[in-house]
């Protein structure tokens, strides 16, 4: 049986209904009643089929308000470029010695970052690392000269979307703390990097739907058509 606070976060809600962006941004902040500060997450359907190459919508973009998430940033470097990952704030840099914690099972990190010449270091670590998501790519910017760039980016409000097998892409884009123009800001931004992922050759249309929720709370969906105007 659900309990009361969540009884209470639900009530009055209609499921089918749709909401403007103001709108579901204000219920979903009002119904994020948890004791921990909620993360406001992003969902949207899109019309692609992730096993084509083509469609397989992968990116990151970088969120105007920040994530309102620490992120614990691994490198994997050597001399100069070691230094500059550890000036710019990387929690752990190695090379060698960094695989072997790897390979242990010591992942205490959420994005991880490589010089190319490190890539054939963790080619024997991607059984490891990919299939939790860390496996440093180029078109992520994760595989870089520029590591105190990266660094930085990751620190700073970068976030990672990926089309999972049902073309769903999920993202917390801040917390329930953050102000509602914080929130539609965020949301905003990433619907447009989403948008500019298109790809060629889509029939019909290409954002199916459009959820937004917090971690304990209700789900709203917001109305296409009025991102679409903004």
């Amino acid at each position: 049986m659900a309990g009361k606070r969540i009884r209470k976060a639900y009530e009055g809600l209609d499921a089918l209904a749709v909401a403007s962006v103001k709108e579901a941004v204000r219920i979903i902040k009002e119904r994020a009643t948890a004791k921990f500060d909620e993360t406001i997450e992003l969902s949207m359907n899109l019309n692609v089929d992730p096993r084509k190459s083509e469609q397989n919508i992968r990116g990151v973009t970088q969120l105007p308000a920040g994530t309102g998430k620490t992120l614990r940033v691994a490198v994997f470097a050597k001399g100069p470029k070691a230094e500059e990952a550890k000036k710019a704030g990387a929690d752990i840099v190695g090379d060698e010695d960094l695989a072997e914690k790897v390979q242990a099972g010591e992942l205490n990190f959420d994005r991880c970052i490589a010089t190319p010449d490190m890539m054939v270091l963790l080619g024997k670590l991607a059984r490891v690392l990919g299939p939790r998501g860390l496996m440093p790519n180029p078109k992520l910017g994760t595989v870089t000269m520029d590591v105190a760039e990266a660094v930085k980016a990751a620190k700073g409000g970068q976030v990672e979307f990926r089309a999972e097998k049902a073309g769903i892409i999920h993202a917390g884009i801040g917390k329930a703390s953050f102000s509602a123009e914080d929130i539609e800001k965020n949301l905003r931004s990433f619907v447009d990097a989403i948008m500019k992922a298109k790809p060629t050759g889509i029939k019909g249309s290409y954002v199916k739907k459009i959820s937004l929720s917090s971690t304990m709370g209700p789900s709203v969906r917001i109305d296409i058509a009025d991102l679409a105007s903004a």
